[in-house]
């Protein structure tokens, strides 16, 4: 939690630019983002004390551009301002900087593992996840959290963050009908959360297990009132 003293006359989020134009250049900067973020609304559907934001403007100063990460996790605020949602984020309004950030490496490199890094260290922010698919001889996931004022990478391909009470990592996997490496975040015991789409498929499948049941009963499951 911040604690700062901010002027009065500094802008509103919704006086700042949404985010800074640039087009993303990997459909995967949208895609990874947005299960995580599937997954979140289904697991923290009654918490009303976090904010996922995509690819938007996350301001730290007035007169400093916005930074956008691909995506970024924010405790301790509200989930929802009104109907009209959040257009940045201005850590003044919020007075607390997100705990976790995520870069996705595109074709075209944008400095995630050097001047990324060392802005958001600067920042304090405490998790910097970066993904690259195209990753041969390092990690492809990589966790760094911060620990006295600098980023440590953090091993394994599962890491579970207790300040958020989470795991992230990947592996394969379907969603949106492509199947391939995704991120996913894991339970404590290194269980990993469903997607949308895989909890569907469990609920029907538990219908159909349950009617089975019935019948076996004598019971008829399309005759019960």
């Amino acid at each position: 939690m911040l604690n700062y003293n901010f002027p009065k006359h500094w802008p509103s989020a919704e006086e700042l630019p949404d985010s800074d134009e640039t087009p993303v250049d990997n459909e995967l900067q949208e895609l990874i983002p947005g299960l995580l973020k599937a997954i979140l609304l289904i697991i923290w559907a009654e918490r009303m004390d976090w904010f996922f934001g995509i690819d938007m403007g996350l301001y730290h100063h007035p007169d400093k551009p916005a930074i956008v990460p691909d995506a970024f996790l924010s405790l301790g605020v509200e989930r929802f301002y009104d109907e009209e949602l959040r257009p940045s984020y201005a850590v003044w309004e919020e007075k607390v900087m997100p705990t976790f950030v995520l870069e996705v490496v595109s074709p075209t490199y944008r400095n995630e593992y050097t001047a990324k890094l060392e802005e958001y260290q600067s920042l304090g922010i405490l998790y910097y996840v970066i993904y690259s698919s195209r990753r041969r001889r390092k990690p492809r996931l990589e966790v760094h959290k911060l620990v006295n004022g600098k980023y440590e990478l953090q091993p394994g391909n599962l890491v579970w963050m207790p300040e958020i009470g989470l795991g992230i990592g990947c592996e394969r996997g379907n969603y949106s009908g492509v199947t391939r490496e995704w991120l996913y975040w894991y339970d404590a015991d290194g269980k990993r959360y469903l997607t949308p789409e895989e909890q569907v498929k469990e609920l029907a499948q538990r219908a159909d297990r349950l009617a089975e049941r019935l019948r076996e009963l004598g019971i008829d499951p399309d005759n019960i009132s």
